[in-house]
């Protein structure tokens, strides 16, 4: 079961993660293998580390480590979702921390 922010519990669906990530990456040189590939990566993580039920932040900072190697785009685009950016000095702040989380 993923936890929501709002403390709703719903079904783990792989294809959230999935489509999230795909959305992230649209026209972006990433390939559906390498999403797989993430996807795969995160449930392995999440399998191995929580025993019934996931915080669904949990999820989202996987995945944004996972395009924060992957993409430098297609994190910035999952980013503003994710952390829900209010204006343009978010995708600002973010941007210039990046090189900061290389990793």
């Amino acid at each position: 079961m993923v936890v929501k922010k709002d403390g709703r519990r719903e079904a783990f669906d792989p294809n959230k993660v999935i489509s999230g990530i795909t959305t992230a990456c649209e026209k972006r040189p990433v390939g559906i293998e390498e999403i797989d590939a993430v996807k795969d990566s995160i449930i392995h993580d999440i399998q191995a580390k929580w025993d019934r039920e996931v915080p669904s932040s949990y999820i989202g900072e996987k995945v944004m480590e996972a395009l924060h190697r992957l993409d430098p785009v297609a994190y910035v685009r999952f980013a503003s979702v994710y952390r829900e950016f209010k204006d343009v000095r978010d995708f600002v702040d973010e941007i210039q921390g990046f090189g900061d989380k290389k990793r």
